[in-house]
C-alpha cells in the first residue's frame, strides 16, 4: 500500500526532470495537502467556465482537455498522462479555460491551487519546475496547432503518434516500441480536426506502409524511422534528454 508521501511521486517525477530538487523541496512538496479521487472514463474534473480553487494531477490514466463549439463540434486540445497537472492554468486564473474529462478510468491528485502558490513562493526551484511544466505544455500546444493548421491528414495522425512515443517511454509506458493507445477514431479526428473515416483512412495506409501495427487499443512502431520521416518529427519540443528517438528503439 501506498504512504502518503509515495502519492505525489508520479507528478514529483515529472517536474524533477528537468530541474534538480533538493531533499528539503522533495519534502515540502510530498507535504503538500491532497485528497484523492477516482473517475469513470468520460466524467469530467471541471467544465469550461467553472470556478476553480482547485487542480488536479494524474496519477493513473488517461485524460483530455477539450472545448465545445456552439455547433455542438468538439476540439481536443491537449492529451494528459500519469504526471501531468490536468488545469492547473485554470485554477491560477481561478476559472476553467477548458473542458477536462477522462479518457479512461483515472486516479487523481486533487489540491488546493492556494497551497501550490503559496509553496512556489517559499521555494524558487518548485517555481521553476512548475514554470517549466506549464512551457512545455505550451511547446505541445504549439505543435497540434501546427499540426491542424499546416500538416497533411497522414502527418497529422503520424505526428500524434510520435509523440505519444516518446511522452510515454519518458514515464516507464511504452515498451518496445508498443504502447496503450485509448483514444477513438472519433477523439483521434477531434484532436487532428479530421473525420473519423478519414482518421481510419490515414491508420490504415501507415499500417499498410509497414510504419505501425495496431491490437486491442494499443500502437506498436514497427518503423521509428519512416513514421517519424512521415511526420516529420522532431522530438526536441519535449525536452526529454533521457529518451533518443532512434531507429528500431527509443
Amino acid at each position: 500500500m501506498a504512504t502518503r508521501a509515495d502519492i505525489l511521486l508520479p507528478i514529483l517525477a515529472k517536474l524533477e526532470q528537468h530541474v534538480d530538487w533538493s531533499d528539503e523541496d522533495r519534502h515540502a512538496f510530498n507535504a503538500l495537502p491532497v485528497r484523492c479521487i477516482d473517475l469513470k472514463a468520460g466524467a469530467h474534473l471541471a467544465r469550461e467556465g467553472d470556478a476553480l480553487g482547485t487542480c488536479g494531477a494524474l496519477l493513473s490514466g488517461f485524460a483530455f482537455l477539450h472545448r465545445i463549439l456552439s455547433d455542438g463540434s468538439r476540439q481536443i486540445v491537449s492529451v494528459r498522462i500519469p504526471g501531468d497537472f490536468l488545469n492547473l492554468q485554470g485554477g491560477l486564473l481561478q476559472t476553467a479555460s477548458h473542458n477536462v474529462q477522462m479518457l479512461t478510468p483515472a486516479r487523481l491528485a486533487v489540491l488546493q491551487v492556494s497551497d501550490i502558490s503559496a509553496l512556489a513562493t517559499e521555494r524558487p526551484t518548485i517555481h521553476r519546475a512548475l514554470w517549466l511544466s506549464t512551457l512545455l505544455d505550451s511547446a505541445i500546444y504549439s505543435q497540434w496547432i501546427t499540426s491542424v493548421g499546416r500538416r497533411d491528414a497522414r502527418s497529422r495522425i503520424a505526428h500524434l503518434l510520435c509523440e505519444f512515443a516518446i511522452r510515454l517511454r519518458g514515464i516507464g509506458l511504452c515498451d518496445a516500441l508498443t504502447y496503450a493507445f485509448p483514444m477513438t477514431q472519433e477523439q483521434l479526428g477531434d484532436a487532428t480536426g479530421l473525420t473519423s473515416v478519414h482518421v481510419n483512412r490515414m491508420l490504415q495506409q501507415l499500417r499498410k506502409e509497414g510504419l505501425i501495427r495496431l491490437q486491442d487499443r494499443s500502437v506498436t512502431i514497427e518503423d521509428w524511422q519512416g513514421l517519424s520521416r512521415a511526420a516529420s518529427f522532431d522530438a526536441a519540443y519535449l525536452y526529454q534528454n533521457t529518451v533518443e528517438a532512434a531507429p528500431a528503439s527509443l
